[in-house]
């Protein structure tokens, strides 16, 4: 079973416990492991599930992704029941009203934008688990990203010809003006640079 028929499979043995508490999931919900839309390498604030309205989609579906960086199958089945929780109130309902009702009488906890999973929805999560077999996914590791390495700033020294103080800046701020010497005479850089990490 792969990652997307694995969570579809996720989906399906949760629709009993939704019905249950009175929020039926709706019949198009298509999921898979993949980057939601926002913040998906944020070092604050990652966000790790994303549900997309049914508005969005051309054929009616709701469309829910789960973060390659989840690799623990309760993990991920832990956001896929609050996005899922998004599906069943809808989206425009945001994480207040009808939206915290469904989490938390799934058995979501703690703050309704991140929520935990409760431990009688980790055992009702570990049950499905023993049934469907393990997730086929292995945690991406954001800093080992293909995108290029971002380039550093490029220091350019700018010395005194009087006295021979010295400074380093960048070629932003030397565009601006070169800077005078506390000694009163006018800087002049020179060709040879350093790169640091910093902006500029």
């Amino acid at each position: 079973m792969n990652r997307e028929s694995w969570l579809t499979e996720a989906v399906n043995k949760l629709r009993p416990d939704f019905d249950r508490l009175g929020f039926p999931l709706p019949g198009g919900i298509r999921v898979t492991c993949g980057w939601p839309s926002k913040s998906a390498l944020s070092a604050k604030r990652k966000r790790v599930g994303e549900c997309w309205s049914p508005d969005c989609s051309k054929d009616g579906h709701h469309e829910i992704f789960i973060s390659p960086c989840l690799a623990d199958p309760v993990e991920a089945l832990g956001v896929l029941v609050h996005e899922a929780v998004h599906a069943a109130v809808g989206v425009e309902a945001g994480h207040k009203g009808p939206f915290r009702d469904c989490a938390v009488a799934i058995g979501l906890e703690g703050k309704m934008t991140s929520t935990t999973v409760g431990d009688a929805l980790k055992v009702r999560l570990e049950e499905i688990i023993e049934e469907i077999g393990d997730y086929d996914h292995a945690e991406l590791d954001k800093l080992k990203s293909n995108a290029p390495p971002k380039q550093g700033t490029r220091m350019l020294l700018v010395k005194c010809p009087k006295c021979q103080y010295q400074v380093r800046t960048t070629k932003k701020w030397l565009g601006v003006g070169v800077p005078t010497c506390p000694c009163g005479m006018l800087m002049e850089a020179e060709d040879n640079e350093e790169r640091t990490d910093g902006d500029e």
